[in-house]
């Protein structure tokens, strides 16, 4: 038996737990699908700084900024830059900063919390979808179920299920990766490379690769290792516990010759490590008008992390699909032309600013671009 849903959103993001609760407010009913069995199935990532006009516009819109408030990591603003020698480059203590740090499971769980308990399916992916006229779309699971929804959101990340409904776009690879790891109770377990990386958030680079590294609010270092590298470098299948050691062994091969601090944080990392090719859509990607659907986050504008936009702007979106949905009672198209309106252009100069700066980070004479770029944000804020 087929059953019907007004309002489906497809992923259960930062993104589109916003939409839900937003609409929720206004006693909107939504419901969100999503893969994961459930809240704790996977990890969520690390730390993220929550932009004004942005991530925290999104939770003012959401009623939660005083909860967001309670969970910001105290510090987390502070920033170190050196090169492969570890000698200090620049440092700012973050005190004049606006753009909090918080842990994104935190920032997950308080929006889940936010929401009525089955508001979110888990475990219910979505295999595909299509369109039955007048903006209704069938909904297809993988467990051999389907259901019908009157407007279908995209919230479902890089590789959308929903985007082949309205753009033939897919996402391409940055010719940049990641290997992320942790070094877990950092002060205790690993004091040096806790006094290395200080309070907030470090950058080692040089020669078009380098260290990304952040405290987390449990103690732990998140670190990346970033590399220009074939996107297949880690196998077909990444990374599992045998290979830790082969994949310690390779990255300091890769960084032979950077100072053995930096090198620490490889061969002192806990647990097993994690690929993470950098992919995204064009910059500028849009589609024309597609009666009952469209797509917010990753879904719609996947880029690099080097404009620290990806979260925000997916938060941002989903409150402003939510307000959208909410000034224009029964006219969906109404709704959703006003949130693209606002959607394609925002995403259009964030997607350019994070394509700019990979490029930046990562020269040859890095860590001199970014150095550069922090200089120009400090005669900005004179």
């Amino acid at each position: 038996m087929t059953t019907h849903q007004p309002i489906t959103i497809v992923g259960g993001g930062l993104g589109g737990l916003v939409l839900a609760r937003v609409l929720h407010r206004h006693g909107i009913e939504a419901v969100v699908h999503d893969l994961d069995s459930s809240p704790a199935a996977r990890g969520q990532g690390g730390m993220l700084d929550m932009h004004e006009e942005s991530g925290q516009a999104a939770l003012r819109a959401a009623g939660l900024f005083d909860r967001f408030r309670e969970i910001v990591h105290p510090g987390g603003e502070a920033m170190r830059i050196m090169g492969k020698d570890a000698v200090l480059r620049h440092e700012d203590d973050g005190r004049a900063g606006h753009r909090p740090e918080v842990n994104r499971s935190d920032l997950r769980r308080i929006l889940l919390d936010g929401l009525p308990e089955k508001a979110v399916r888990w475990g219910t992916k979505v295999a595909g979808a299509t369109a039955l006229g007048d903006g209704r779309h069938r909904v297809d699971l993988a467990d051999g179920g389907t259901f019908t929804t009157d407007l279908l959101v995209g919230a479902d990340g890089a590789w959308s299920k929903v985007r082949p409904l309205v753009s033939t776009a897919t996402p391409a690879y940055c010719g940049l990766s990641f290997v992320e790891f942790d070094l877990v109770d950092a002060d205790r377990r690993h004091p040096d490379s806790a006094a290395l990386v200080g309070g907030g958030m470090m950058f080692a680079l040089a020669e078009e690769k380098g260290f990304l590294a952040h405290r987390e609010t449990d103690g732990r270092l998140h670190v990346y290792a970033a590399l220009r590298t074939p996107a297949d470098w880690a196998g077909p299948g990444g990374f599992g516990p045998a290979d830790t050691a082969a994949v310690k062994a390779a990255l300091l091969e890769r960084f032979a010759g950077w100072d053995d601090r930096l090198l620490a944080l490889v061969r002192d990392a806990d647990g097993v490590p994690v690929a993470r090719p950098i992919h995204a859509l064009p910059v500028g990607h849009r589609w024309d008008r597609t009666p009952g659907v469209t797509l917010l986050g990753d879904s719609a504008h996947l880029m690099s992390p080097f404009a620290g936009e990806g979260a925000n702007l997916a938060m941002i979106d989903g409150a402003d699909l939510a307000a959208a949905i909410v000034a224009h009672p029964g006219d969906v198209e109404g709704a959703l032309a006003a949130y693209e309106e606002l959607l394609f252009p925002r995403a259009e100069a964030a997607a350019a600013e994070s394509a700019a700066n990979l490029d930046l980070l990562f020269r040859t004479d890095a860590p001199q671009g970014l150095l550069d770029l922090m200089a120009g944000h400090q005669r900005q804020a004179i």
